[in-house]
């Protein structure tokens, strides 16, 4: 009989994310190219491998020793066999037997002990004295590699009666080795480093989710990809429209309420502070789609928030948290640096890889600036601006800090379209402004400029990729980090300076989710940021994006 694979996905239910397939004859094992102790070290400290997506145990204390028959009668047999030493029993699984609790905590109640259905093996197995398992249980290949004293029951793959730990954990490197690891996002083959890293970014992701009960004001053409970076395996995501049902629904569940920040009601987050539900922000990515939110394209990437949001400088958020204290390791560095050098590449911004046409010709000479304009009511304006919204005045501003310069100025596309608020007419910005450009791509134009004035826009933050100086008259995310001129007032949490490739891993890597446009599986930044510059990010709306693009002619025309 073939071994499950111990390096395997979540049960994704919209997508099988294959992950591995039997080595072929003659083939050879990425396994075999590393120490074998090295892929346990990193297996361990990401908590990989089985079936690490349940439930964590929720007793008190996990010890003593932890018994997995097979079934009721098994139990029985092994309880008998025990010596008393041994029956100091602090858990029980029993994963094929579930329509046996009744009686399993009947002779537990008589024998001691505790019954517990299907957890996460890596919630249990650390405080653990002994495990007690059949050769074919993978609990047997975790505990060996948490080096957890086990004594096998009968033999399997993992293991045979009589093994000690050194045979157990020769065992575990021949089942890592008998399967060549997949890339689920092309099939193609992946190394078990890719392998690794991919279970714990999922692993993560479900820890975060597992807190998460119900979502509300999550518009309806973005729920499908909602639903699946929110997506747990204990309980379906709930999507409610009333905000009195949504705190209510989880109090009872006793977790938390995902929020779109601009779409709910203060009446929600006074309900859910007076009865003590946690709300949890979900917004747009930094790497978002190909296509404007505005036009009804749905994100790909998103950022899930427990304790505040990034564009809120009067609060702490993960992200602070994430630049304030990560330990940059070389290898998180080495892997912020080639993402950035992808981005440049492919001239990736927020809603697209970068167009053809090349920019307008600059004037010889003269310092070249670039003024972004926003949405006057986004949140991260009204939260970040520090009083300032206006475009035009951020444009005056900039003329008095830059009478020398050349300045071009980029009206917003979501305003320019119809939908939002802070057009300024072309007469008014060519009276402070050399030029409007309204095309070619913002990445195209970040590449002539010399020097970008933002309020919040996270077109400064593209531009710090570039290399370019970023003055900040807001407090955007990125400002207080050693990497901008800030303007703007700028919270005391935010005083650790960053390199720029550190910069890059919190807030592309470590803070995001990002969702395969292709797959539809939750993936790496790598992944959308590749698709994104073959034209491979589709969008399944079909005819509305153009009914809303007409929609927003109307608008602008009517206004």
């Amino acid at each position: 009989m073939t071994a499950v694979p111990l390096l395997r996905a979540p049960p994704f239910p919209w997508a099988d994310a294959a992950m591995s397939r039997p080595l072929c004859s003659g083939e050879r094992s990425s396994v075999e190219e590393h120490d074998l102790s090295s892929i346990l070290e990193r297996i361990r400290s990401a908590k990989v491998g089985g079936a690490f997506w349940d439930s964590p145990i929720r007793a008190a204390r996990c010890g003593g020793t932890v018994l997995r028959p097979r079934d009721a009668d098994d139990m029985c047999l092994l309880l008998d066999e025990l010596e008393p030493v041994d029956r100091r029993l602090a858990l029980w699984v029993i994963p094929a037997a579930k329509r046996e609790k009744g009686f399993v905590e009947r002779v537990l109640a008589n024998r001691g002990g505790e019954w517990c259905g299907p957890v996460d093996p890596w919630s249990v197995l650390p405080g653990a004295e002994c495990l007690l398992a059949h050769g074919d249980d993978e609990w047997i290949a975790i505990a060996s590699i948490l080096g957890i004293p086990v004594r096998v029951l009968s033999r399997g793959h993992y293991g045979s009666p009589g093994h000690e730990a050194e045979a157990l954990v020769a065992n575990v490197g021949r089942v890592l080795a008998n399967a060549t690891y997949l890339d689920p996002f092309t099939g193609a083959v992946a190394s078990v480093d890719a392998t690794i890293d991919l279970l714990s970014d999922w692993r993560r992701m479900l820890e975060s989710n597992r807190l998460i009960a119900v979502a509300c004001g999550m518009a309806w053409w973005k729920r499908t990809e909602i639903r699946r970076l929110l997506w747990s395996p204990q309980r379906p995501l709930r999507m409610v429209f009333r905000p009195r049902t949504a705190v209510a629904q989880a109090k009872r569940a006793g977790g938390a309420v995902a929020i779109w920040p601009s779409r709910v009601s203060p009446e929600l987050i006074e309900s859910a502070r007076r009865q003590d539900v946690p709300l949890v922000r979900v917004e747009d990515g930094f790497v978002r789609s190909t296509g404007l939110g505005s036009n009804l394209v749905p994100p790909s990437s998103v950022v899930v928030d427990h304790s505040g949001i990034h564009f809120d400088p009067s609060r702490p958020s993960d992200l602070e948290q994430i630049l304030s204290e990560t330990v940059f390791t070389p290898r998180l560095m080495a892997r912020a640096h080639k993402l950035k050098e992808k981005i440049l590449e492919g001239g990736i911004s927020k809603y697209a890889a970068g167009s053809a046409a090349p920019p307008p010709e600059r004037q010889r000479g003269r310092k070249l600036v670039l003024v972004p304009a926003q949405v006057e009511d986004d949140m991260s304006v009204l939260a970040g601006g520090g009083g300032l919204c206006s475009n035009l005045e951020l444009l005056q501003r900039v003329r008095a800090l830059e009478p020398e310069a050349e300045i071009w100025f980029r009206p917003h596309p979501d305003v320019d379209a119809g939908h939002r608020k802070g057009a300024v007419s072309d007469a008014e910005a060519l009276a402070l402004a050399d030029r409007i450009v309204r095309e070619p791509s913002i990445a195209s134009l970040l590449d002539s400029v010399d020097a970008v004035h933002v309020l919040t826009s996270l077109t400064g933050f593209e531009a710090l990729l570039r290399g370019r100086s970023v003055a900040c008259h807001g407090t955007p995310f990125y400002a207080g980090w050693g990497l901008t001129h800030d303007l703007g007032r700028v919270p005391d949490r935010r005083g650790r300076k960053l390199s720029l490739d550190e910069l890059v891993a919190g807030v592309l890597i470590l803070y995001p989710r990002y969702l395969d446009p292709v797959t539809g599986l939750p993936c790496p930044p790598e992944v959308l940021v590749g698709r994104m510059a073959t034209d491979r990010a589709p969008n399944r709306l079909g005819c509305l994006g153009p009914l809303r693009r007409l929609q927003g002619r109307v608008m602008a025309s009517w206004r």
